[in-house]
Order: structure tokens, then sequence, then C-alpha cells
């Protein structure tokens, strides 16, 4: 066998090992950055909004990987600003909070906005991937050319 003979199925299968391992790797990265590294957790609802999966075929592989039902996910990756807005009690008859001057308690606020800034948990964990991925596919290829 020489340099270029090659079984074509054992490199589609090891490539697409090598997303799926990249896809699991890249979950993980996302959890951490969702778990203090770059938000904080409050309800858990955006972690648990995060889906992925491996698509293509024929040598070509990708991952998808997303957040579907949090309004505020793209806000928190890519930064912006929110409009104003009022803030009405729904659950109960008033809203409570703390003031400068003590506690207040009123049935509605006016909020003026605000300016959220970049905080990036898929972007970055993909970004920390980089060189990872590079390295990795590149081993793939080379272990499938050689039968291993």
């Amino acid at each position: 066998m020489n340099e270029f003979d090659f079984n074509d199925s054992d490199l589609t299968a090891a490539l697409l090992n090598k997303t799926e391992e990249f896809r699991a790797a890249l979950l993980a990265l996302i959890g951490a950055n969702l778990s203090g590294g770059v938000l904080n957790i409050r309800s858990g609802a955006l972690a648990d909004s995060i889906s992925s999966e491996v698509d293509g075929g024929d040598g070509e592989f990708s991952v998808i990987t997303s957040s579907t039902g949090v309004p505020y996910a793209a806000i928190q990756e890519f930064g912006g600003k929110t409009a104003a807005h009022e803030i009405v009690a729904v659950k109960g008859k008033a809203l409570a909070f703390a003031g400068a001057g003590g506690n207040v308690i009123v049935k509605r606020v006016h909020h003026p906005g605000s300016n959220i800034p970049v905080r990036s948990y898929l972007g970055s964990a993909l970004a920390a991937m980089q060189d990872e991925i590079g390295s990795g596919y590149k081993q793939a290829v080379r272990a499938a050319l050689n039968g291993n």
C-alpha cells in the first residue's frame, strides 16, 4: 500500500468520531462558561436551552450548537442595549426592592434600559478550542491514512 492508498470509509469514520469528540468538548466548555466562567447561574434556563448536534457526511462535518427558547441568549452572547420599559407586578400585587432610602413597594416601575456587555459563552468556547480542533483533525487524518 502506498501513501495514497487508503480506505475512504476509514477516513470518514475518523473525521466523524473526531467531530463528535469536539462537539462534546465544546458543550463542556459552554457549560463551564455558563457556570461562572462567563455568566453566573441564576435559573439554569440558558444552560438548559443549549443543544448541539453533528451534521453532514461524505467527509464534511459540522457541529451545530444553538440556544432556543431563551429570549436573552443573544444579548448575553453579543451584547447590546435593552429598550426602556415598564416593569409591572404580575405574580403579586406589588414589586418590592431595596432603594436608597430603604425598602420600596410599588405596583410598577420605569426601567430606563440597560447596556449589556458582550458575555460570549458560545463563541469564546469555540475560540478556546481553535488550536485543538486544527491539530485534532490533522491527527485523525494522518491516523486514517496510515491505517491506524
